[in-house]
């Protein structure tokens, strides 16, 4: 392998496959699979928290945030929209998770993640949602 290629800030390892496994670790709430997937010093920002959202930084607050994440979305089921988008070391991927919220109307929530790449793992994820919620009758 070319050692320049490793280092270069426009190229990465990632491919489509390998994001689509990290989408399909998630769907399957499978944190073991999801930790092998990013680098030791990954970043990852959810979609909720008060900063808006929360971050978490290395991996092991990066496993507490994702299972944190995955708590959060229990009993949802995930959809992945489209495939996702690789452009050198940046990336991104829409998504969207359709079930009941707190008070059991089934609720919708779309998203996208806007990720970073590094020698074919995930350095940052940055996650981002929208919630719609049903119309309450006036």
């Amino acid at each position: 392998m070319d050692e320049s290629r490793s280092t270069d800030d426009r190229h990465s390892d990632m491919t489509p496959e390998v994001l689509a496994a990290f989408s399909d670790a998630w769907a399957r709430h499978d944190l073991e699979a999801l930790m092998s997937h990013v680098t030791d010093d990954c970043v990852y920002s959810a979609s909720v928290g008060p900063e808006p959202g929360r971050t978490w930084s290395g991996k092991d607050a990066v496993r507490e945030g994702f299972a944190l994440m995955l708590a959060h979305d229990v009993g949802q089921e995930r959809h992945e929209d489209e495939g996702p988008i690789i452009l050198g070391t940046r990336g991104a991927g829409t998504w969207s998770f359709t079930g009941p919220g707190p008070d059991g109307v089934v609720v919708e929530t779309r998203g996208c993640d806007i990720f970073q790449f590094r020698a074919g793992k995930i350095a940052r994820k940055d996650a981002f949602r929208k919630v719609y919620e049903p119309e309450t009758p006036a």
